[in-house]
C-alpha cells in the first residue's frame, strides 16, 4: 500500500512538472507536419476533398495522390489550383 501512494504522488508530481512545461513553451520535441499546396490551397477555400476534386474536374482518388505527393497535377490542374489559391469564389461561381 506504501509503495502505491509513493508511486501515485510521483505520477501526479510529474504530470504536474509536464503540464508546467509545456505552459511555459519547453517541449522536449515537437513535429512540424510540411502541408502539400494542394492541401492549403484546398484548406484555404475550406472544403473537403470531395468537394475540391469535384470543383477541379478530377477524381477524390487524383486529388488525394496530388495530395500526398505521390502524382503531380498537370500544367492545366496546376492552374486551376493557383486561380483557386488566389481566388476560391471564381471558380465556386463557376460550378
Amino acid at each position: 500500500m506504501i509503495k502505491k501512494d509513493h508511486e501515485l504522488e510521483q505520477f501526479k508530481a510529474d504530470l504536474l512538472a509536464s503540464a508546467k512545461e509545456l505552459k511555459s513553451g519547453n517541449v522536449a520535441r515537437s513535429t512540424q507536419v510540411d502541408v502539400s499546396f494542394v492541401v492549403s490551397v484546398r484548406n484555404h477555400a475550406g472544403l473537403s476533398q470531395s468537394q475540391f476534386a469535384k470543383l477541379l474536374g478530377v477524381s477524390v482518388r487524383t486529388l488525394q495522390g496530388w495530395e500526398q505527393g505521390r502524382i503531380t497535377p498537370s500544367g492545366a490542374a496546376k492552374t486551376l489550383i493557383k486561380i483557386a489559391g488566389k481566388h476560391p469564389e471564381v471558380l465556386l461561381e463557376v460550378s
